[in-house]
């Protein structure tokens, strides 16, 4: 498990607007904000295909995303990790796990790290809720419980994402992010 210290990139604070960006998605297209316009919330997680924590919850993303989607909340992946250092994380890899898995949602790559870095993400899984204004309303993880969805006690994203929903604040605008760090490329 990751614990959060400013060795990499600080993360984006509540209410700062989401950092734009271009990026190839595995089913051929490029993705930014302009391509979740339509849909009035943007959940955005960063994975890899190798982190345990983040294959504990891919699941859950996918089931979340097929509930919520419908609800007008869009929802995108994005694999930082350096292909290099693990190949299973490679683009290629990448496509093969969304077809395999029937993604609901854009899988990209952020070969360059750039995006990683201008959202502070962490971890795999990390995510970021954004508002109509596309605002940051919430920062960290899907749940309290990586391994066991029968034992989870704080469904945070999808207490956030219900409260936005039915016009609230989220309760819990952040919360501690569990999951591999991602894997930055040596300078």
């Amino acid at each position: 498990m990751v614990l959060i210290t400013q060795n990499g990139p600080e993360t984006l604070p509540i209410g700062s607007p989401a950092p734009d960006f271009q990026l190839p998605a595995t089913d051929g297209s490029t993705c930014s904000l302009k391509t979740f316009e339509s849909s009035p919330y943007l959940v955005l997680c960063f994975t890899c295909n190798h982190c345990p924590y983040a294959l504990g919850v891919e699941d859950r993303f996918i089931a979340m995303a097929r509930e919520y989607q419908p609800r007008g909340v869009a929802f995108i992946a994005i694999s930082a990790n350096d292909a290099e250092t693990y190949p299973q994380d490679s683009f290629p890899e990448m496509k093969k796990r969304a077809e395999a898995k029937h993604y609901p949602f854009p899988y990209c790559y952020d070969a360059s790290q750039d995006v990683a870095k201008a959202y502070g993400a962490v971890c795999t899984p990390h995510l970021f809720v954004f508002n109509p204004e596309r605002s940051l309303v919430y920062e960290g993880r899907i749940d309290d419980n990586w391994q066991d969805l029968s034992a989870v006690k704080s469904h945070d994203l999808r207490n956030a994402l219900d409260a936005l929903l039915a016009g609230q604040p989220v309760p819990q605008p952040q919360t501690n992010p569990m999951g591999c760090s991602i894997k930055w490329k040596k300078s």
